[in-house]
């Protein structure tokens, strides 16, 4: 189902003593209407059944409005409104229904010319996310060639009978075949510990990038822009989705599955910039936090860091 988003979540502190360029988000974030001028819209996508049915530890279906309550207090410096554009709720195990409203949420956005930015819940959020993505692509005279970009320590290239969070982007990949449309897939910070060897076979057969959480190091930063500077030259849009996951645990505790390695911080912020630059993001995403296992709301923070800086731009 869908919720309207609560704006009492929306709270903090006010200096009115300090004038216009004193204000925060939560003086700034408006609620998303028809014909609002373009800019980001936050939407949210409070589910867990992907996790659920992949085995992993639930609560990130509490996740979207506690980024909200992390981001409400953060410093405006923002170029261009952000909405709230609301909440797509899955009650029970009614996955597939919830990530079909989800792409008509993002799908109605992107035709208003919003870049949305969907906060979720589980990683199940991305075959959401794309069949938005997808649909406005396709009603387009030319559809461009989307590139996707998946900070994360999983590929979710799962083979299974049943959709989850570990399957969304074998779903986009056969999306793409049955469109005719390529499949440009990069994954960073992927542990070799947490994928099997039937796993990096078929990122492999898909034409894959990747990165391991070994080869993301701070020191290998020139190599890793180079790259994605190609694959961002090779494509017209760009979904960003980025599972907190790939974070360190000491970084990010509170996520279904805590990273042992991880990627640091600065080097996500660095491929950011240049994500920003290229002019191509058209939809972003964060998956997997996890409130239930958050320590001193790191996790939200660093959440509300990431889409701060996504709003933020260059």
């Amino acid at each position: 189902m869908f919720q309207h988003t609560d704006f009492k979540l929306w709270q903090g502190r006010v200096d009115d003593e300090e004038g216009e360029r004193a204000l925060r988000w939560h003086q700034q974030v408006q609620a998303l209407q028809a014909g609002a001028a373009p800019g980001f819209a936050l939407l949210g996508f409070a589910c867990d059944a992907g996790v659920a049915r992949n085995q992993g530890r639930t609560g990130a279906k509490a996740g979207p409005d506690l980024i909200r309550k992390a981001l409400a207090n953060l410093a405006w410096h923002h170029p261009q409104p952000v909405y709230d554009g609301g909440s797509v709720v899955c009650e029970g195990d009614a996955l597939e229904a919830s990530q079909a409203l989800l792409g008509t949420h993002v799908a109605t956005a992107m035709a208003a010319r919003h870049t949305p930015i969907v906060l979720g819940g589980g990683h199940e959020i991305a075959w959401g996310s794309w069949q938005g993505l997808a649909a406005h692509a396709a009603s387009l005279a030319q559809p461009p060639r989307i590139g996707i970009l998946n900070f994360d320590a999983h590929f979710d290239l799962r083979q299974a009978a049943r959709a989850s969070s570990g399957t969304p982007f074998r779903q986009i990949a056969e999306d793409c075949q049955a469109r005719g449309w390529p499949f440009h897939y990069a994954c960073l910070g992927v542990a070799e510990t947490a994928n099997t060897q039937a796993l990096f076979a078929r990122a492999e057969s898909l034409g894959v990038w990747w990165r391991t959480d070994q080869q993301m190091l701070i020191s290998q930063l020139p190599a890793i822009r180079a790259q994605l500077e190609t694959f961002l030259a090779e494509v017209d849009w760009l979904y960003l989705s980025i599972d907190l996951d790939v974070l360190p645990a000491a970084v990010a505790p509170g996520v279904s599955a805590p990273a042992a390695h991880g990627v640091e911080l600065p080097v996500i912020e660095a491929l950011l910039d240049d994500i920003l630059r290229s002019g191509k993001l058209k939809l972003a995403d964060l998956a997997e936090f996890n409130p239930q296992h958050d320590q001193d709301h790191r996790t939200a923070k660093v959440a509300a860091r990431l889409v701060w800086l996504l709003a933020r731009g260059v």
